[in-house]
């Protein structure tokens, strides 16, 4: 398979790069476009991870289809939301997660 182009009008995953939005993540604000999911808000923002695991490894986006649950965060209050699956809105507040063994 080889690389094209989508015309946005096209682009069926509902991206609009001409409808910003803004998220706060940890308190601090992150922009974004409509459509985005909140791993890619986070990950065009130079946010490579957002949680550690037990052992207390940062962990991010790793299957980035939903079937894994390194990429977990708190979202308006509702937790293990995956970033990978929920599309921003514009005023969410995200919130990093952290499983380390205590």
């Amino acid at each position: 398979m080889s690389a094209r182009l989508v015309p946005a009008g096209a682009d069926r995953t509902g991206r609009r790069p001409d409808v910003p939005l803004r998220i706060t993540v940890d308190g601090e604000p992150v922009d974004g476009v409509a459509g985005q999911t909140l791993a890619g808000v986070l990950l065009a923002a130079g946010r490579r991870t957002w949680r550690r695991g037990p052992s207390g490894a940062p962990r991010g986006v790793f299957c980035g289809i939903g079937a894994c649950f390194d990429c977990l965060l708190t979202v308006n209050g509702v937790p293990d939301v995956r970033a990978c699956r929920r599309r921003a809105r514009d005023g969410d507040a995200v919130t990093t997660q952290s499983r380390e063994a205590r």
